[in-house]
């Protein structure tokens, strides 16, 4: 059965979201990594999202970056504003209380946030990873405090590239490509990290503030650390349920985005999910969007099209996709 036969029989009413072991991603054996893959297609046409263990990650950065954010959030508004997003190149910096409001008709995003993208850790003057990034081109910015800010973040976001690096030749054979498809499409990956604070969400519920509202993301796919025995995010099925991800010790999220349902024509999910913390604490979680090269068009891969199911999209270059999304997101 084709991979657009097998989609039009998926009915998307799932009530748990998968967990998938990465230990076996590089191994020599093809049977094994093609096994993995398969258990990655799968939960990517019923779910679109699952969790990874074994990832590779050491507990020492999390720890590190957590600590890093929890200093930094602390700091007073005005401090944390020098750097405002607003004021600096394409979305880098600091997004405060309900700056952002991705669900139309809410009222904003009830989380602060600090965004960077690729910087090497021994900062270069011209990078040429970034050379064609187009109309997402701008260089991070950093607080002067806490002092272990950038490092703490810039270890974290090539930890979490280097696992994206490993999904997408399981991406590639889940979807019946050759394993190195995504190679040239991925030489200087975008990858935007998002530091996000939530405070406690007090007082009487009310669904047009939340965390963040209702939405998909933009990019390929989003690599999500969430603070361990804090439930927040929930995930919408095809039956309008909202089913919970709660934090499980040792994973991180992965769920697919839009720039992935373009490509593979809707068979792949990209799901509309959402956060709202109601524990009385504050919450803690970094998702780190990664996509292809900026300068890539997206358009259905041809095995991913057929007579019954036609190319559902257009070309776009990545690039602009994700300008534009950020551009409706905050103004």
């Amino acid at each position: 059965m084709s991979l657009a036969e097998s989609a039009s029989i998926i009915d998307g009413a799932f009530q748990d979201i998968p967990v998938i072991d990465l230990s076996r991603a590089a191994s020599p054996d093809e049977n094994e990594r093609k096994a993995l893959a398969y258990q990655i297609r799968d939960a990517c046409m019923n779910v679109g999202f699952f969790y990874v263990k074994n990832h590779g990650i050491p507990q020492e950065c999390i720890d590190n970056v957590l600590e890093a954010n929890k200093e930094y959030f602390k700091l007073p508004t005005e401090e944390k504003l020098k750097l405002n997003h607003k004021n600096v190149a394409n979305f880098k910096g600091y997004t405060p209380l309900l700056d952002a409001n991705i669900e139309p008709g809410n009222s904003g995003d009830l989380h602060e946030a600090f965004q960077i993208g690729w910087e090497e850790l021994e900062a270069k003057v011209h990078d040429e990873k970034r050379a064609n990034d187009g109309a997402m081109a701008g260089a991070n910015v950093w607080p002067e405090r806490p002092e272990m800010y950038r490092e703490g973040m810039l270890k974290y976001y090539h930890a979490a590239v280097a696992v994206g690096k490993i999904l997408f030749p399981l991406f590639a054979l889940s979807l019946d490509l050759p394993e190195r498809y995504f190679d040239d499409k991925t030489k200087n990956s975008a990858a935007i990290m998002n530091a996000l604070h939530y405070p406690p969400q007090t007082g009487p519920a009310d669904d047009r503030i939340v965390g963040i509202g209702a939405h998909t993301d933009f990019q390929c796919f989003t690599i999500l650390w969430q603070q361990p025995g804090i439930q927040a995010l929930q995930v919408l099925n095809s039956q309008k349920q909202w089913i919970k991800a709660p934090p499980i010790d040792g994973t991180l999220v992965i769920n697919l985005g839009d720039q992935f349902a373009r490509w593979t024509n809707d068979i792949f999910k990209s799901t509309v999910h959402r956060a709202i913390n109601r524990n009385g604490v504050d919450r803690y979680s970094i998702p780190l969007f990664f996509g292809t090269d900026y300068d890539v068009n997206i358009e259905p891969i041809a095995s991913c099209v057929s007579a019954e199911r036609p190319a559902r999209y257009g070309p776009v270059s990545a690039g602009e996709y994700v300008n534009q999304r950020l551009k409706e997101m905050y103004y």
